[in-house]
């Protein structure tokens, strides 16, 4: 039974992922936008909440909250960006969240949008490189692929791991992937696909990295106290919301191959959920590189530290198997929509919910857990939703 103050989800919408040369940055987030709304039946938010973290450096656009409000016809309502790396996603669902938790806001709008088309690798590679620590890591040239290659070096040494021990995440993401309409890569691959992947950033090669590409997604928050009387389809709840944060810089930390944010964003969920791992029916992890998936896994306790590439070897994080995972394609298969991730994330979690995921749909699937991480997990936000 809902209480007045629960946060549900209303509705959702998401462009299709991919080079949209013939798209703006605002009319990108206006089809996301319109979607979600109109699965809300129209309703007006009184608050948006834009996930973004390249737009000032890739668009030169800032003030994305107005920029976005003025475009989609909302002129007038509370507008601002949160950044938080490439976990600015989960961390706008968690402001949009919070807001409406606290009844402040009755009806938010959560966007996350992200361009990098235009733009040669170089100067994505420098754009995404401003997350890390500038003065230690980013000035002597680090970048994020270059940052998971040495924690995928190191797991691999440490855990004894073959070369191709983190195969089993593309693999499943691209099985994912196929059947999603708005997948950047709709096509399943290999094993021995996989082990012949040239390298990006040696031992991680181009299966391990989800390309950068451009998409907007949007959800639409209200307590449940304004539902309306009516809804186009059932709504899910958000159960629970936490964030945690870490050095940003690898050398600082105790043990890097621990992403200790990401664990404790999870505990803190299955808390405020009052849940506990076994009751988890899918896990979307923000697997911007393999290694990041299989660490996530290890986090959040579904593994002991050192056997998440097992679950990909064992087919357990399959559609059909002990925890699906990135049951829409994940970032390998979507693509990796930068700061958007985490609301793609919750839209294809609620679609799971919703029993609307098609041929990827998990039977009885009734708990969903989501994850952005920005990094290396410099920041961690985890949202646990539930179908009531």
């Amino acid at each position: 039974m809902q209480a007045a103050n629960d946060v549900l989800i209303l509705g959702v919408g998401q462009t299709g992922v991919g080079e949209h040369w013939e798209l703006s940055l605002r009319e990108l987030a206006l089809d996301a936008i319109s979607k979600a709304r109109e699965e809300a039946g129209g309703i007006r938010p009184e608050a948006i909440y834009v996930a973004n973290m390249l737009a000032p450096i890739l668009s030169n656009q800032a003030q994305l909250g107005a920029y976005l409000a003025d475009f989609a016809g909302l002129r007038g309502v509370e507008a601002a960006v949160v950044e938080a790396g490439s976990a600015s996603g989960g961390a706008a669902l968690r402001q949009g969240y919070l807001a409406v938790a606290s009844g402040t806001v009755k009806v938010a709008m959560v966007v996350g949008v992200e361009k990098f088309s235009e733009h040669p690798s170089a100067e994505v590679d420098a754009a995404m490189a401003t997350s890390l620590d500038s003065d230690y890591e980013a000035v002597h040239g680090a970048t994020p692929t270059a940052q998971a290659a040495i924690l995928m070096r190191r797991y691999l040494y440490e855990h004894k791991a073959p070369a191709d021990a983190l195969a089993g995440f593309p693999v499943t993401a691209h099985a994912n992937g196929a059947s999603n309409p708005n997948a950047m890569f709709q096509r399943a691959i290999s094993v021995e696909k996989y082990q012949r992947g040239g390298m990006v950033a040696d031992p991680l090669n181009m299966f391990d990295a989800a390309p950068p590409a451009d998409g907007a997604a949007a959800v639409i928050l209200v307590r449940a106290s304004a539902l309306p009387e009516s809804t186009l389809y059932p709504t899910v709840r958000i159960a629970s919301s936490a964030a945690s944060s870490d050095t940003l810089a690898l050398h600082d930390r105790v043990d890097p191959l621990v992403f200790e944010a990401a664990a404790l964003s999870s505990q803190r969920a299955f808390s405020q959920a009052g849940i506990t791992l076994d009751m988890v029916d899918f896990f979307e992890p923000h697997d911007q590189f393999s290694i990041y998936a299989a660490l996530a896994l290890e986090a959040a306790g579904f593994c002991e530290k050192g056997e998440g590439w097992k679950m990909a070897r064992d087919e357990e994080i399959s559609l059909n198997g002990r925890l699906p995972i990135c049951t829409a394609g994940g970032c390998k298969a979507r693509g990796d929509v930068g700061a958007a991730t985490g609301v793609y994330q919750a839209v294809e979690a609620v679609l799971q919910l919703q029993q609307r995921a098609g041929t990827n749909q998990i039977e009885k699937a009734r708990i969903g857990m989501i994850q952005s991480l920005s990094n290396a997990a410099g920041t961690a936000v985890t949202h646990i939703l539930a179908r009531e």
